[in-house]
């Protein structure tokens, strides 16, 4: 297949991250000793769209980078994964987005993030990446890349008849129109808070939410056509799922978590990945439960995330695949102790 004709198109950001790993964060004014060091790709939109490509899933990446050693990285490294290169542009006299990533010894991290030529991905696409979107079975995108942008592909989406997912991480303002088309949005229990979506969702006693009313939270919000669907990852807890026909909750299994950075773009990666393969709402969460779980065993973003075989297989011994997964309750496999 062209990459033209991807069935996915995932619309978003490229960072070069540089990744510190320390025993403990500091406090302010202290200074810690690195236990170890890693330059790697990275960015929710370049995330997302490698753990989508490394699903099976034909994936076109539309991306901005800029014209420094910092881009020729990113497109090496793309072109290294097999992920076509075309949709990422260059733009001249920009620096390419950087994260400045720490990750303590529980496996814990911190994340800033300078936006660069993240920032200058416009609405305006050009004819090739806009017929790709009107062929492709599902766009994605996320909140690193401007809001005007985010609304403009849901626009196009919902006019090409293409099904329109988001994440909106992080959490940012979007026109309530474009966010009612997202089928589904992917947001963390804090996101979902920070947009209003779940404006009830702490306890008075300021309690966590049980597993059955984050399900209840979740229904109320697609009923009410804040979204067409809805996902909502809970870290340890996995992630709950709603949509017309029903909600669902999805319980990851248990791991020992190495560098959690990266394990929530690859949950939704792999999650649009097999939504674009046709697999349901349910069973597409599942899945993506499965590749967030095996994603944290390992150092850095792109590099821990595994194939399609791996996560399939790894699903399946954990009751996270098949058909069967269509809503009728809870599973009752064990909880990953970090995301």
């Amino acid at each position: 297949m062209s990459e033209t004709f991807a069935r996915l198109v995932v619309v978003g950001s490229l960072n070069v991250d540089s990744t510190s790993y320390v025993e403990h964060f500091p406090a302010p004014g202290e200074t810690v000793e690195s236990t170890g060091f890693a330059v790697a790709l990275g960015g929710k939109g370049t995330n997302q769209a490698v753990a989508a490509h490394l699903a099976g899933v034909p994936t076109r990446l539309i991306a901005r980078v800029g014209d420094d050693s910092s881009g020729d990285f990113a497109l090496q490294t793309l072109t290294a994964l097999g992920l076509p290169t075309q949709g990422v542009g260059r733009l001249p006299g920009i620096t390419t987005g950087v994260a400045q990533i720490t990750v303590a010894g529980s496996g814990e991290n911190t994340v800033i993030v300078t936006a660069g030529a993240n920032g200058q991905l416009d609405a305006e696409l050009g004819p090739a990446d806009t017929e790709a979107i009107a062929a492709a079975e599902l766009l994605l995108s996320q909140g690193e890349i401007p809001a005007p942008t985010i609304e403009a592909l849901a626009a196009t989406a919902r006019e090409a008849g293409t099904r329109f997912v988001l994440n909106l991480a992080p959490p940012i303002a979007i026109d309530a129109a474009a966010l009612a088309g997202c089928d589904p949005l992917v947001v963390n229990e804090h996101e979902a808070r920070a947009v209003g979506l779940v404006p009830d969702a702490a306890a008075a006693d300021g309690a966590e939410p049980s597993i059955e009313r984050w399900l209840e939270l979740a229904a109320s919000a697609v009923a009410a056509g804040r979204c067409r669907s809805l996902v909502i990852t809970l870290g340890s807890a996995g992630a709950v799922a709603a949509d017309a026909d029903g909600s669902w909750h999805r319980q990851a299994p248990r791991v020992t978590p190495v560098d959690t950075t990266g394990a929530g773009d690859c949950f939704t990666g792999t999650l649009a990945a097999f939504l674009a393969e046709g697999r349901g709402l349910a069973e597409a969460t599942g899945l993506a439960a499965a590749a967030g779980a095996l994603s944290v065993q390992g150092r850095g973003t792109v590099g821990s995330y595994a194939g399609r075989d791996a996560v399939l297989a790894f699903a399946a011994e954990h009751g996270l695949a098949g058909p069967g997964l269509d809503g009728t309750g809870l599973t009752d496999t064990a909880t990953v102790e970090a995301r």
